[in-house]
């Protein structure tokens, strides 16, 4: 089985680096330059028409959607039980990794790139305010989820690395995120785990290759 994994540094395919690292798979990682454009070259539009990472190719087949991949990784690597095995809890799981895609992600991107949301004059810095309420609002149901645990369910699975890289995103931008403890201590723990220290060494070559390249 041939894996690619069409990966941008800080963007949200680093959660399928780490499952897929968990996993203990062999795959190929193609960096995506975004600020170069190469997500809207002819080839990768070929991969993946929605021009967005991540992608991840399977034996030539593209597979697109962090839910659908990571849904994909654990039933290919069962042993690394990257989703639960109880169909309740399984579900369960499936529901976390859409509620970070579409119920968390949508608003970092509202902060990241307000000029893509409202174009009017001096919109920006309401469309951040509003943005950044939303987005604490989710990252309070995520902070309920966590009380008196260390993951969501009761081992590390999928719908952790992908909330790892929702807060994580939050961090990087100016927002205090301090009032959410257990997320915090969720983050820490993650930030152990050598699946994310190994994506985070690749993540500063990436970034440093980029940079000559510039």
């Amino acid at each position: 089985m041939k894996l690619t994994l069409y990966y941008a540094p800080i963007t949200c395919a680093l959660a399928p680096y780490i499952t897929l690292t968990e996993a203990g798979a062999d795959f190929e990682v193609k960096p995506v330059d975004l600020r170069k454009g190469e997500q809207r070259s002819a080839d990768y539009l070929k991969l993946n028409p929605k021009h967005q990472v991540p992608t991840l190719v399977i034996d030539g087949e593209p597979l697109t959607e962090n839910p659908a991949i990571h849904i994909w990784i654990a039933r290919n690597f069962p042993k690394a039980k990257l989703l639960p095995e109880d169909p309740m809890q399984y579900a369960k799981a499936v529901s976390i990794l859409s509620f970070c895609s579409a119920g968390i992600h949508p608003f970092l991107f509202r902060i990241n790139s307000p000029q893509l949301v409202c174009d009017l004059p001096d919109a920006e810095p309401a469309v951040r305010r509003l943005a950044q309420q939303q987005l604490f609002e989710k990252f309070a149901v995520a902070e309920a989820m966590f009380s008196g645990r260390e993951w969501f369910f009761d081992h590390f699975t999928a719908a952790d690395a992908h909330f790892y890289w929702c807060f994580r995103r939050g961090t990087l931008f100016p927002l205090d995120q301090s009032q959410f403890k257990n997320c915090t201590a969720h983050f820490e723990r993650m930030q152990q785990r050598p699946s994310v220290q190994k994506l985070l060494a690749f993540e500063r070559e990436v970034q440093a290759a980029f940079a000559r390249a510039a």
